[in-house]
């Protein structure tokens, strides 16, 4: 048996985001430090607004961001008898009732109690029934204790007491036959032999309830540790509205899933100064103990920082490979892979993003590239015209086109019409390029090649 077992339990309503990938990457890292298993649960229950489509985009971040699981996905939905045994279980002990109230009735209670400032909290009504009540489908209910206290022992927040006088008896399997939440999940992680439940602090007062089940049901207790929230700038609850929070939008900005990963855990969990992890220091570094007890605040210009920093420091054949997918939706397609890893050396340093690097990219591959209007009023003046044609003239008749090759040319030209070497490599930029600003001019040409520096020099020089 492992000696801890963790899980991730998103529930299929929508796509993964940045709250819940922080949440199974803590589970992910903790199970991987242990040397234990992770297993991938997916919380289907809600049969309104569980997709198909929110599974696939859950599986599909996490096997982006590097998260693999060694159990699963298994579905709770596959398990309703597993909760409906449970279920017996408690009312064969006296544990739980039937409950006949109807949801309009317990509307109506919950109106009631807020109108006159009560805790909405079932009243009992159905506690002590003696006999069935005909013509009603009942839900069935947790039969709670009334008095003393549920301690919870967080490993994150310490012990947080709850009276069980403010708990009421929480529906455990609806009208329908289907289990609420807290009770599938107590199930589940009591029978998968769950050790540590990591989760986000929105989850603390659901745990009394949990625990007063688990005792019910005689099972030990996982350890519990609630991560505490992740804010946006403005220091409320991170929402759509602070920008992109699913996972797969930042792949789609861009962002690698390393460079994700790195940020997401230092949100919330810190070792000494350090900032940027592999993956192996993660492993081997992440403990709960250097878990924060305050709400982490997310930092778009950070994140992008980091990002940055992992571009300029991939290989440039692996980058070729995660730009390809963003230069084919432009319908740009590189002459070969070995090209196209040319053409990201001359890019990484100047790119936070996939995205940025394919908008610098484009000029290599299509010559129907805008040209800045200024930039080339500045640059490409008549008195440029002969030195381009010079330009052009000597490479054609050059057998040498590498960069110490156009290097020479350049200078004899300099050297020729008394220029400044800054003046022609401008307009030959402009140019080539349509802007003020490329990566080195000699790399682009080398890259761009003979024949299609020589039309685009010709382009610019007929309209001097």
């Amino acid at each position: 048996m492992d000696s801890v077992i963790l899980r991730f339990a998103p529930s299929p309503t929508g796509h993964l985001h940045i709250g819940g990938a922080r949440t199974a990457l803590f589970n992910w890292l903790y199970a991987r430090n242990q040397g234990g298993k992770f297993i991938l649960r997916i919380e289907d229950t809600d049969q309104v607004r569980s997709t198909k489509e929110s599974i696939d985009a859950i599986l599909e971040s996490m096997t982006w961001l590097g998260l693999d699981w060694d159990e699963g996905p298994i579905y709770q939905t596959d398990r309703l008898s597993l909760y409906r045994e449970h279920v017996h279980r408690l009312l064969q002990a006296g544990k739980a009732y039937p409950c006949y109230c109807s949801p309009e009735e317990l509307e109506e209670k919950r109106r009631k109690a807020f109108k006159e400032k009560r805790k909405p909290k079932y009243d009992g009504r159905c506690r002590n029934l003696q006999a069935p009540l005909p013509d009603r489908t009942p839900a069935i209910r947790f039969k709670a204790p009334q008095q003393g206290v549920t301690i919870l022992r967080d490993l994150i927040k310490g012990a947080i007491e709850f009276e069980n006088a403010e708990l009421d008896d929480l529906i455990i399997q609806r009208r329908d036959g289907w289990p609420t939440y807290n009770f599938s999940a107590v199930v589940d992680d009591a029978t998968m032999s769950i050790t540590h439940v990591i989760r986000g602090d929105d989850h603390v007062n659901n745990t009394p309830r949990q625990i007063l089940l688990y005792e019910a049901l005689g099972y030990p207790l996982p350890q519990f540790a609630h991560v505490p929230m992740i804010l946006g700038a403005d220091k409320t609850r991170l929402s759509k509205r602070h920008g992109a929070t699913s996972v797969m939008a930042y792949k789609e900005m861009g962002y690698l899933p390393q460079a994700l990963v790195n940020y997401l855990v230092r949100l919330g969990w810190s070792y000494g100064d350090q900032e940027v992890f592999s993956q192996q220091e993660l492993v081997e570094k992440f403990s709960l103990e250097n878990v924060g007890k305050s709400a982490a605040v997310f930092n778009t210009e950070k994140l992008l920082w980091l990002n940055g920093l992992y571009i300029r420091q991939e290989k440039p054949e692996t980058l070729a490979e995660l730009l390809l997918p963003f230069l084919e939706s432009r319908g740009l397609k590189p002459r070969s892979m070995a090209w196209l890893g040319e053409v990201v050396k001359t890019l990484q340093e100047r790119s936070k993003t996939l995205v940025e690097m394919t908008d610098q990219a484009e000029f290599y591959f299509r010559d129907d590239f805008p040209t800045d209007g200024k930039a080339a009023a500045k640059h490409l003046t008549p008195n440029i015209k002969e030195p381009l044609e010079m330009l052009s003239a000597k490479m054609n008749l050059s057998s040498e086109l590498d960069e110490k090759g156009l290097e020479e040319i350049f200078k004899e030209i300099v050297t020729q019409k008394g220029l400044k070497l800054g003046a022609i490599a401008q307009a030959v930029r402009v140019a080539l390029t349509g802007k003020a600003a490329s990566p080195g001019i000699y790399e682009v040409m080398k890259i761009l090649g003979r024949e299609e520096v020589l039309k685009r020099l010709s382009r610019a020089v007929n309209k001097l």
